[in-house]
């Protein structure tokens, strides 16, 4: 059984300063920034735009950037592609590449990936299937997970896990429950066997006593979960607005990675002064109810990969397209390749 990250106590002083410090404001006057509405979930793996956030980075390019926050991914890239939102920072799902096939949405810049070595989802299972003797993923057959909606990363995530153990996944059900508050509720009522949810939410429930976990997706497959994106009407007419957000993007990203996922000679992570500051910066955004040592030591026990140019992997991004198509849940002409824009961010990986 995996168990939650336990940092040491004599972390809480240093994350306890930390959180307190607030950012002095930085960049030109408010009245001259140009407004840009961004959609997110109050997820660590959003941390790179946290951090340009509260360092001021967006402010330095003459960008006033308001995020709004929600409770699922794909109605992030449905109010991006009305024009509710400029951007979307969030998790991949099929409703995203249909509207992205359409022309409605393009990728500009990685957000979080599952690698191997660094945190990740974690699968949960309820403590009664637990009791039962499910513990492990390759005994999934015949057991239950809970997502938000078919189609969702959660959905792309089992249906790897199934593929890694040779599992029919149409041996697992699968219960869209529409938002990460119903998927936790019903985990911890036993109304579904297991889950797969993002670190920070998964430590919670385990230390509460709600759930047990089984094993981390990063330990099982690598894939890049989400992505900034926004769309080409977006590109076509607001490009140097858009070319500010990425690098202030990037720049929240390389201190992302090397506060948080900065490692010694043996392979450890790193907590120090650098990465308590980042850690109580973002968690003002994932834990605002949270006090605030504690919320910093949650982000830093839950901290995703992320690249720190924001890089795209791109066959992976094909590989989930194709995946989706083959479950009828993404049109079979839909470009994949259609969704990239990759002019924002040099060297993308694995391009081809």
């Amino acid at each position: 059984m995996l168990s939650s990250l336990k940092l040491p106590s004599r972390r809480a002083a240093l994350l306890a300063g930390a959180a307190a410090l607030m950012p002095l404001g930085r960049g030109r006057a408010q009245e001259n920034l140009e407004k840009v509405k961004l959609g997110s979930l109050r997820f660590v793996s959003s941390g790179a735009v946290f951090i340009a956030l509260e360092r001021g980075y967006f402010k330095e390019e003459g960008l006033d950037v308001v995020p709004s926050f929600f409770d699922a991914a794909q109605p992030i890239a449905v109010a991006t592609a009305s024009g509710d939102l400029d951007l979307g920072v969030t998790a991949f799902t099929a409703g995203f590449f249909n509207l992205a096939g359409k022309g409605a949405l393009k990728i500009i810049a990685a957000q979080a990936r599952e690698a191997k070595g660094y945190e990740g989802n974690i699968v949960l299972v309820s403590n009664a299937a637990w009791d039962k003797g499910f513990r492990d993923v390759s005994e999934y057959a015949g057991h239950s997970i809970g997502i938000t909606q078919i189609g969702s990363s959660f959905h792309y995530q089992i249906g790897q896990i199934a593929a890694a153990k040779g599992i029919d996944l149409k041996r697992i059900t699968i219960r869209p429950l529409q938002s990460l508050l119903a998927m936790a509720a019903a985990l911890k009522t036993g109304q579904v066997d297991s889950l797969i949810i993002a670190p920070h939410l998964a430590h919670a429930m385990v230390e509460n006593g709600d759930a047990k976990a089984i094993a981390r997706y990063s330990d099982i497959d690598e894939y890049q979960f989400g992505g900034l994106f926004t769309t080409p009407k977006a590109i076509a007419a607001r490009r140097p607005m858009l070319e500010k957000f990425v690098r202030a993007y990037q720049k929240g990203s390389q201190d992302y990675f090397s506060a948080l996922l900065r490692r010694d000679d043996q392979g450890r992570r790193v907590f120090e002064e650098k990465s308590a500051e980042a850690a109580a910066q973002i968690a003002k955004y994932v834990y605002p109810s949270e006090p605030a040592a504690k919320a910093a030591m949650l982000v830093e026990a839950s901290a995703f990969y992320v690249d720190p140019q924001a890089r795209l992997d791109v066959a992976d991004i094909l590989k989930q397209i194709a995946w989706y198509k083959a479950q009828g849940l993404v049109a079979a002409e839909v470009d994949a390749r259609a969704s990239l824009d990759l002019s924002f961010v040099k060297g993308h990986l694995n391009a081809g």
